[in-house]
Parts: C-alpha cells; sequence; structure tokens
C-alpha cells in the first residue's frame, strides 16, 4: 500500500511524479531543486543558497508526511559541478549535525531548470 504526500511547502510537481510517497514505514520523496514553492519559479543564487531552498523543501514534503530530517537515513544529491561540494556540504551539514544520512553525491550534466543541485531523500515513519 502506498499514499502519495502533498504540501503547500514545497513546489508542485514539474511532470507526472509525487512530491512523496509513504508506503511500508518508508517516505521516499522525490528529488527536489531549488524552485520557490509559491511561483514555481528557480531561486537566484549559488550552490549554498540553493542547497538551503531544495532542502527547506524537502524539510516542508517530510513534516507532510509526518516525519522530519532526523528520520532520513539515506540522501541522494546530484551535483551540476563537482566543484560545488564543498559549498553544498556546507549547507548539508546545518540540516544533519547529528547522525546525519548515508549519501551518495553525483555530479550530472544538466538537471531541471538548470539548477546547481538536486537532493532526493529517503525517510523512515
Amino acid at each position: 500500500m502506498k499514499e502519495a504526500v502533498h504540501t503547500d511547502r514545497a513546489p508542485n510537481p514539474i511532470g507526472p511524479y509525487s512530491q512523496g510517497i509513504r508506503a511500508n514505514g518508508f517516505v521516499f520523496l522525490a528529488g527536489q531543486v531549488a524552485l520557490d514553492p509559491k511561483s514555481g519559479e528557480l531561486i537566484s543564487g549559488d550552490v549554498r543558497q540553493q542547497t538551503e531552498r531544495t532542502l527547506e523543501n524537502l524539510k516542508g514534503v517530510l513534516e507532510a508526511a509526518g516525519a522530519n530530517l532526523n528520520h532520513v537515513v539515506k540522501a541522494t544529491i546530484f551535483l551540476k559541478n563537482m566543484s560545488d561540494f564543498a559549498g553544498m556540504n556546507e549547507i548539508y551539514a546545518r540540516y544533519f549535525p547529528k547522525l546525519p544520512p548515508a549519501r551518495s553525491t553525483v555530479e550530472v550534466a544538466r538537471l531541471p531548470k538548470d539548477a546547481l543541485v538536486e537532493i532526493e531523500l529517503i525517510a523512515v515513519s
């Protein structure tokens, strides 16, 4: 059994997918980029600012699912440029100060809306 999770604290999907799916004690969050939830537009700024907006979007979806960042067990991060790793990591560490989740980080050729970073999460609920 699965249930879709939706919140206005994250941008509406720009394709045929759910912001999140709750299933069998887990919450699977779709990848988010730094879209402003109200306008649906990519925020301007560097990788630090985009990482913060992205994590705030994900935090909103998690909370709509009855979870929070402490419930995250796995993160996957997609960077447009691996040279942005330190800046992304600086902000990411603020959101996961204790017992951070397992994580993968990869460089990709291009992200939706030409974002600098995209993050997807898996959490226990």
